[in-house]
């Protein structure tokens, strides 16, 4: 049948090019999700696209249409880490900062998923290359801009001296709470342990 000259012209449906996936978000922040429990729940040596999947509600290639392999899927949500970072704490004092950091951080560390997570990873990343650059990037870089930040206020008070070693600076801010909570995983923290340690270290700052 002809379209008679008088007669609107339908507007042509858009196709997506052949063989184009649409990835849902909301899958995808599921797959996510699903890969923390899994490594909290069997590690990263017994995690499998399979339980990934099946704990995400997803299908196998739901899995490999956004991630070649487990390898690259943790890579990747370890990398997105880093640039999550933290808030910024902003108490208008050098030790209030401090604090707040590190009860922030603290939690975090000390959240189920995570207590599991990162040492099953650090072992993995004494074997592979790829899982230690990926990790430290996370580790360093997740707290680096909020330390830095905390320094640079600092400074701009008058609190610290201006030009100190703000990688010594970090290694200070940052070292005590993560040995505690994990490298020797203490299971609870001390009574006013994070007022004291706040004060240690901006002691120490103030000293650089």
């Amino acid at each position: 049948m002809t379209t008679k000259p008088d007669e609107p012209q339908q507007p042509r449906r858009r196709r997506a090019p052949a063989g184009a996936a649409v990835l849902r978000e909301d899958v995808t922040e599921a797959i996510r999700a699903a890969v923390f429990e899994e490594l909290a729940a069997v590690g990263y040596a017994r995690m499998s696209i399979e339980g990934i999947a099946r704990r995400a509600g997803v299908g196998k290639t739901a899995v490999y249409r956004r991630w070649r392999s487990k390898l690259h899927l943790v890579l990747d949500i370890v990398s997105a880490l880093a640039v999550q970072g933290l808030p910024a704490p902003d108490t208008g004092s050098l030790e209030g900062d401090l604090r707040l950091l590190y009860e922030v951080t603290s939690r975090a560390l000390r959240h189920p998923v995570a207590s599991q997570v990162i040492p099953d990873l650090q072992a993995e990343a004494a074997r592979n290359p790829e899982i230690a650059e990926a990790l430290q990037k996370a580790l360093r870089e997740g707290q680096d801009g909020v330390a830095t930040g905390i320094v640079t206020a600092a400074e701009a008070r008058g609190e610290l001296r201006r030009g100190l070693d703000h990688d010594l600076a970090l290694d200070l801010i940052s070292g005590p709470l993560y040995w505690r909570s994990v490298v020797i995983r203490s299971p609870k923290l001390p009574k006013g342990y994070l007022g004291s340690l706040a004060r240690a270290t901006a002691g120490a700052l103030k000293a650089l």
